[in-house]
C-alpha cells in the first residue's frame, strides 16, 4: 500500500507542476506578447475583439491551470511528501510544453497567430522553440536525477 501511495505522490508531483507550468507560461506569454508589447492575440484571424476575447479565454484557461496545480501541491504539503527539485522540474516541463505547443502548433499548424507581424519571424520562431525546448530539456533532467525517496 506504501508503495502504491509513493507512486501517486509521484505522478501528482509531476501533474501539479506540469499544470503550474502550463499557467505560469500562459500568463507570461499573455501579459509580455499579448498586452505589453501587443504583437499579437491568440486569434488573430478576426476582428481585435475576437482577439481580446480569445486572450481572455486563454487567460482563465492558464490561471485554471496554475491554480489547480497548486492545490495539488498544496496537497503534497499538507501530506509531507514535498520534493521541490522535482516539482521544479515539472514546472519547466509544463511551460516548456506549452510554449512548444503554442510554437508549432497555434503559430506553424494551425496558424492562428504568429509572434510578430511585419518582420522577418524565422529568428522569432528559432529563439521561441529553443527557448521551449531548453525548458523542457532543463526540466526532464530535473525530474529524472531527483530521487523521490528523500527529500530533494
Amino acid at each position: 500500500m506504501k508503495e502504491v501511495k509513493r507512486m501517486s505522490d509521484q505522478k501528482q508531483h509531476v501533474w501539479s507542476g506540469i499544470l503550474f507550468g502550463i499557467g505560469l507560461m500562459v500568463v507570461i506569454d499573455e501579459v509580455i506578447f499579448h498586452q505589453l508589447l501587443q504583437w499579437h492575440h491568440l486569434y488573430d484571424q478576426s476582428t481585435t475583439s475576437v482577439g481580446i476575447i480569445a486572450d481572455g479565454l486563454l487567460t482563465s484557461f492558464g490561471f485554471f491551470a496554475a491554480v489547480f496545480g497548486l492545490f495539488m501541491f498544496a496537497d503534497l504539503r499538507k501530506k509531507s511528501a514535498t520534493r521541490w527539485k522535482r516539482w521544479i522540474g515539472s514546472v519547466c516541463l509544463g511551460a516548456g510544453g506549452f510554449q512548444l505547443f503554442d510554437g508549432i502548433i497555434s503559430h506553424k499548424l494551425l496558424q492562428i497567430h504568429q509572434i510578430r507581424y511585419g518582420v522577418d519571424i524565422l529568428p522569432y520562431d528559432i529563439a521561441w522553440n529553443l527557448f521551449a525546448l531548453a525548458l523542457i530539456i532543463v526540466g526532464a533532467v530535473i525530474v529524472k536525477r531527483t530521487p523521490f525517496n528523500r527529500e530533494a
